[in-house]
């Protein structure tokens, strides 16, 4: 069974964006130890673009070979004219507005988003599926995410878009790694207790 993770940027108080949504103040917080860590452990993670300017293209990806994403994190893309941001994954955004995908790469998922990622999850496939985000979504899969790998930036924002936008209730997770950066990022993973 292929794993769901939620591999998320935040700042210290859990923000993965401003009230709209725009993380750029965390991106702006990537120096060159932390993208060096990104590219070797995570690359897949990098949007096609970004890879392409950064000549990193051509890596492999190491753990995940799809990618799950909202509306409004797939509308970033396409307000710079980019129809697959991720084109060397497969490729699924949730929407129930967007009507027909503007790339044969991006599938929509219109209607149940949980049955799909289910199937998706019970592929056969050595990688796992790239939960992006945001929150609706991620609150939406809460319980179908096996793992959270969590960026965390050394901002405080005091309000914005949580990593979560659910109903109130605990879901317990066991932390596995934290690993620290000179810039002050933290990235911590868990795992869900079953």
């Amino acid at each position: 069974m292929r794993k769901l993770t939620y591999y998320i940027a935040c700042s210290i108080d859990g923000f993965i964006g401003d009230p709209e949504g725009d993380a750029s103040a965390m991106i702006a917080l990537v120096d060159e130890e932390f993208f060096g860590f990104l590219a070797a452990e995570y690359p897949e993670t990098i949007p096609t673009p970004g890879r392409r300017q950064m000549n990193i293209d051509d890596l492999p990806n190491k753990r995940f070979d799809t990618i799950v994403q909202g509306r409004a994190s797939y509308d970033l893309a396409l307000k710079e004219g980019i129809t697959s941001p991720y084109a060397h994954l497969r490729e699924y955004v949730a929407s129930r507005t967007l009507g027909e995908s503007p790339d044969p790469n991006v599938e929509i998922i219109a209607d149940d988003l949980v049955g799909r990622v289910r199937a998706l999850k019970a592929e056969d496939s050595a990688y796992d599926i790239y939960l992006c985000g945001g929150a609706g979504i991620a609150g939406e899969l809460v319980d179908e995410i096996d793992e959270l790998i969590i960026k965390t930036y050394p901002i405080v924002q005091g309000s914005g878009m949580p990593m979560f936008g659910s109903g109130f209730a605990i879901t317990q997770f066991a932390l596995e790694s934290v690993r620290s950066f000179g810039n002050g990022v933290l990235v911590r993973t868990y795992s869900r207790k079953r």
